[in-house]
């Protein structure tokens, strides 16, 4: 996905809210803005939103002197998503489709997105999710929540990847991966995170924190883009990224840099944005599960 003109003005939000998190006085934060002005006319549209975000957010870093700006915030997204992950197993076990409950849970833990709003409310998105009406509505919607495809990969493949998004959400890709795993423990599932810190973007260390390590090998992708840009990634990631047998890509930032992907993907997130959701072909606030042939694709209008 490209970098559309109203993603520039998310942009500078996105930066100022970063330098408050921060603890940023507000000199700092009007030269945070004031240098976003300088460098954001010489960035291509053409460039995918986590390529230009990878420039804004570093350079933040460098006005800030700050490496992890959200560290505080992701430490508390793992404990939040933690103190309810039994309540979260409860909901599967209760479940006609245990695979099913368990990817719109993974789904639901999108909300966990500090790069598009600073609130958070995990009970509230569940139930939003998790009723009947919503369902059926997504049942009916093949285009964008395919569980079919989804399910029929996933009982071939051998060798998955499963690219993290953001902390706290981590543990419901870990229900997930769980699920995957009790219907068939031969599988081989590689969990993909961030090299360095980008927003609240999941770590190696949040990884292990949220107990995925006991479940998935857990890898960096080499990248601290707020997003899978290949161009970014390890030649380690890459040669993991080539021979998975399906991937699961996680959030709106790996939407954006993988969506013209030339290999099979299945996207999961929650259309938070909507030039996101325009670029989709869905409704703002929906719940996506979208498969991506590896063939180029219409853009809906």
């Amino acid at each position: 996905m490209k970098t559309y003109l109203d993603c520039i003005p998310c942009f500078f939000k996105q930066i100022l809210e970063a330098a408050r998190m921060a603890g940023a006085d507000e000199q700092t934060q009007r030269k945070a803005l004031d240098e976003l002005a300088k460098v954001m006319p010489g960035i291509p549209l053409t460039y995918s939103p986590p390529e230009t975000g990878k420039i804004v957010y570093d350079l933040l870093k460098n006005i800030i002197k700050k490496d992890d700006p959200y560290l505080k915030v992701k430490e508390k997204s793992n404990k939040l998503a933690l103190s309810i992950y039994n309540n979260l197993k409860k909901k599967i076990s209760r479940s006609h489709d245990r695979l099913l409950t368990a990817v719109e849970l993974a789904i639901a833990g999108n909300i966990i997105d500090y790069g598009v709003k600073n609130t958070l409310n995990v009970d509230v998105e569940l139930k939003r999710i998790l009723n009947e009406e919503n369902r059926a509505i997504k049942r009916q919607n093949k285009a964008t929540f395919n569980y079919v495809k989804f399910r029929h990969v996933l009982n071939e493949a051998r060798n998955i990847l499963y690219l993290a998004d953001n902390a706290g959400e981590v543990v419901f890709d870990r229900i997930l991966i769980e699920e995957i795993i009790r219907l068939d423990s031969i599988k081989k599932i590689i969990y993909a995170v961030k090299e360095k810190p980008v927003i609240n973007d999941a770590l190696i260390d949040d990884a292990i924190a949220c107990g995925v390590n006991t479940v998935a090998e857990v890898i960096s992708s080499g990248s601290d883009a707020p997003g899978t840009v290949l161009s970014l990634c390890s030649n380690e990631f890459l040669s993991t990224y080539r021979k998975a047998d399906m991937i699961i890509s996680k959030g709106q930032g790996n939407f954006e840099a993988l969506s013209r992907a030339n290999r099979p993907v299945f996207f999961l997130f929650i259309a938070k944005c909507p030039v996101i959701a325009k670029d989709a072909g869905c409704m703002l606030g929906d719940v996506i599960l979208i498969y991506h042939s590896g063939r180029s694709r219409k853009r809906s209008c």
